[in-house]
């Protein structure tokens, strides 16, 4: 039997819960597949990316957890944080 969705009929929105999720690997050439709506860090530490106005910066130490932050690429340099995942 097919599960029953009761929010099919919902429109999303960015506070809605994420749909779909890629895990991340830090690259310097290539982008995520996805404009994130959300960043999961599974263990903590530095991690560089573009955001989605193009800018390219650091989070310094960042923490385990959810972090709602819309990026198009993780780099590799710079980053230190590690088990990461995509969200939108």
């Amino acid at each position: 039997m097919p599960i029953l969705d009761d929010f099919k009929g919902y429109s999303p929105s960015m506070q809605s819960p994420v749909t779909n999720a890629v895990a991340v690997t830090p690259d310097d050439s290539a982008d995520l597949s996805h404009l994130s709506r959300a960043l999961y860090i599974g263990t903590g530490g530095d991690v560089r990316v573009t955001i989605a106005d193009g800018s390219t910066l650091t989070f310094v130490n960042m923490v385990q957890g959810w972090h709602p932050i819309r990026v198009s690429k993780v780099w590799a340099t710079g980053t230190t944080a590690d088990h990461m995942v995509g969200c939108w």
